[in-house]
């Protein structure tokens, strides 16, 4: 165990963000610390993983970690995230794997000016019309654009499983009251939202801070959500529908859990949030640098940056 008196592990010491296993999924079993590692037990015995190797640890059901695991992770610069199984809900969150705000200053910037976060918007239908130029389209000729497209592939599934569809509807207070489809879709979106939301929280930027939508706390989750609900959520629903589940909830989660197993979606998500945000002279290789980056610096009113940690009493 380390000693209370040890200092901090310095940034230059850990594993760039790059290097490292992006997203570690535990449940059911009992995570502590050896050393410079996390340990996880159950009854097939423990585990041992280096803690600078891990960017994100995901807590599903079943799990209890120690204060001192938790403490390791910490400064190990690396975050810890609660969520429900496979990561199909999001609960709370630790301290961000980003050393750096630059990625959440940059969220901040590209959604508070006009034109950048019509860039931004723009892009993320882009990656929904990889075949069409959306450069030129107005936000109302895009929302009209996705309405056509989302109902396109709400009838190809219906044709595909023999799921009768007419329209979405849900309602909030009252879940049971929609049809066995629109029930799954529900359970199904509602966990993507999970998964999505700890990815954002993971990399330091803010869950409120939307682009297409808006006023939420929760405005970019259904941003990035909606980029992966036609591949994942979507065909879920109607397979879910299609057999007569006596639990739609439970096994839509379920499904929808089996089709995210391996933690590819995580990592996929994690890439194209840097490289919707980031400008495209930032996005490049290096963009994960941003995760690393920890220099504190000060602002001023000419736009500048001057070190932090230096006494200006002199200054006039």
């Amino acid at each position: 165990m380390t000693s209370i008196g040890q200092r901090p592990t310095q940034p230059r010491e850990l594993v760039r963000a790059v290097d490292r296993v992006s997203f570690l999924y535990l449940e059911r079993c009992v995570v502590n610390r050896d050393s410079n590692a996390i340990t996880a037990t159950d009854e097939r015995g423990t585990v041992h993983v280096p803690a600078a190797s891990v960017g994100v640890l995901l807590l599903g059901p079943g799990t209890t970690i120690t204060h001192q695991a938790i403490a390791l992770m910490s400064d190990s610069g690396s975050t810890v995230v609660w969520v429900g199984e496979q990561g199909v809900r999001y609960y709370a969150h630790g301290v961000s794997l980003a050393r750096s705000s630059r990625l959440l200053e940059a969220q901040a910037e590209a959604v508070t000016n006009r034109r950048s976060r019509l860039r931004v918007a723009r892009a993320m239908y882009e990656m929904r019309f990889p075949d069409e130029d959306v450069s030129s389209l107005t936000m109302q000729q895009l929302r009209g654009r996705e309405g056509a497209r989302v109902r396109r592939v709400y009838r190809q599934h219906s044709e595909r499983t023999g799921v009768p569809w007419s329209k979405r509807t849900y309602d909030v207070e009252d879940w049971e009251s929609g049809d066995p489809v629109n029930q799954a879709l529900s359970a199904a979106n509602s966990a993507l939202y999970g998964i999505v939301h700890s990815v954002i929280v993971a990399l330091g930027c803010s869950p409120a801070l939307g682009f297409v939508h808006t006023g939420h706390h929760r405005s970019f989750v259904y941003d990035i959500a909606d980029l992966y609900k036609a591949e994942l959520t979507i065909p879920v629903a109607f397979d879910v529908a299609a057999e007569t589940a006596t639990d739609i909830g439970g096994e839509t989660r379920r499904l929808l859990r089996d089709a995210l197993h391996g933690g590819k979606l995580l990592e996929r998500c994690a890439r194209d949030i840097q490289r919707l945000i980031l400008s495209p002279e930032e996005n490049d290789e290096t963009a994960e640098e941003y995760l690393d980056f920890d220099v504190i610096s000060l602002w001023d009113e000419h736009g500048n940056f001057v070190p932090g940690g230096v006494s200006y009493g002199g200054e006039s």
